[in-house]
């Protein structure tokens, strides 16, 4: 960020500028003021109107937050208030687009066509040209009770950090929307918890009929926990039935799944009519018995277990595994973001593995922007037909 006054650069310095930032920083201060700060909820419209078309075009964007909610409010405070919208408005291009994240407390500002060649990373640049602008033009002992952060959209992903969540700043009306119906969600988890124990109860003999018929058959552990990807990337481990002989090698999986998501899956059959499916047909991993259960879905019971812990939902996204969640694209991993990951869902009910992995993701984010309990309501007594009949099932 510059400003025309403290931030000027000679030919030589904006040589030096080449690589990470120079598109977005070259220019400042060499465009006309805009006309106003967009006040919180028109920001936030944008905010995540930019969201999705990087997620979907790919080019990132940079969102800056100008904390001043230790700035006093009365006397001084306000002025200073006034004449920081001024020195960031002055300081930033025509097509960045400033408003308030909160309403007089919380400034930012969304950097567009920003570049991210170069030696420096684009968000280390633009944090140290916001300090110099602030430090050069407003008052140094108000100035230092500012925080600024910066936000590099759409997030990349480390998924060797088990401890790594979403970035939730950038998912903000993701929170505005849980608040306007947190009655409805509150309600929702009593369902689930007291659904969870009533369906534990009344399946018990099944319960133990399962883990008796799994012991006979093979060889290992009943309970089979598996670590997946839950609500903004936090991970937890997923209950099921053991389905598969002991140390079988992922890697069968882990590479279809990777090919499938990323378009280059094929099918097994040529004459085949039917889509390229989310899981292997005739996995030689699965037991006999395993593959009963897997086409019944009876070996995702154990998952009540993971509802009344709070980490699922009785209706919700599947929740993915940490190797496929790698590969997602930008726009796949809202079906994690938006909502809690359940035990059913759309997806189970409308063709399960004979959905292609984009439809099943277009499925999930159709169920959270319209999600209701009624929704869920309707997909809860859709299950167990759909679970029956087993179609799309390996």
């Amino acid at each position: 960020m510059e400003s025309s006054n403290s931030m000027s650069s000679t030919p030589k310095e904006q040589g030096a500028q080449q690589g990470n930032g120079r598109k977005v920083l070259s220019r400042f201060g060499n465009m006309p003021r805009r006309e106003g700060v967009l006040k919180e909820e028109a920001f936030h419209a944008m905010l995540t109107h930019e969201r999705r078309r990087a997620e979907r075009s790919r080019k990132p964007f940079v969102l800056i937050l100008i904390d001043a909610q230790a700035v006093p409010k009365k006397g001084s405070g306000a002025a200073f208030i006034e004449r920081l919208t001024s020195v960031v408005s002055n300081a930033t291009r025509e097509t960045d687009i400033i408003g308030w994240y909160q309403e007089g407390l919380i400034l930012s500002v969304i950097f567009t066509e920003i570049n991210l060649e170069g030696k420096s990373p684009i968000t280390e640049i633009l944090h140290s040209k916001v300090m110099a602008v602030l430090r050069d033009n407003l008052d140094h002992r108000l100035t230092s009770k500012l925080a600024v952060s910066v936000h590099l959209i759409p997030e990349s992903w480390d998924l060797q950090q088990p401890d790594r969540v979403a970035d939730i700043e950038m998912y903000k009306d993701h929170s505005r929307k849980v608040s306007k119906k947190r009655p409805s969600i509150i309600i929702k988890r009593g369902i689930d918890i007291v659904g969870s124990c009533i369906l534990l109860l009344i399946f018990s003999p099944l319960l133990a009929a399962i883990a008796l018929a799994i012991k006979l058959g093979s060889k290992g552990q009943v309970i089979f926990k598996q670590e997946r990807v839950g609500w903004f990337g936090t991970r937890f481990k997923c209950f099921k039935f053991r389905s598969m002989y002991t140390d079988n090698d992922p890697k069968i999986h882990r590479e279809y799944v990777q090919r499938l998501i990323a378009g280059k899956a094929v099918k097994d059959d040529e004459s085949e009519t039917e889509p390229v499916v989310y899981k292997i047909r005739c996995d030689p991993r699965v037991t006999p018995i395993g593959r009963f259960l897997r086409k019944t879905s009876l070996d995702e019971l154990p998952q009540f277990w993971n509802v009344l812990r709070g980490e699922m939902s009785l209706v919700g996204p599947r929740p993915p595994l940490p190797y496929e969640f790698e590969v997602y694209d930008d726009w796949h991993r809202r079906r994690v973001f938006e909502m809690k990951p359940g035990v059913t869902g759309l997806w189970q009910v409308s063709g399960r593995s004979r959905v292609c992995f984009d439809d099943m993701v277009r499925l999930d984010l159709r169920y959270s922007q319209g999600w209701s309990l009624w929704l869920d309501l309707k997909i809860l007594l859709a299950t167990p037909l759909a679970a029956l009949k087993g179609d799309g099932a390996f």
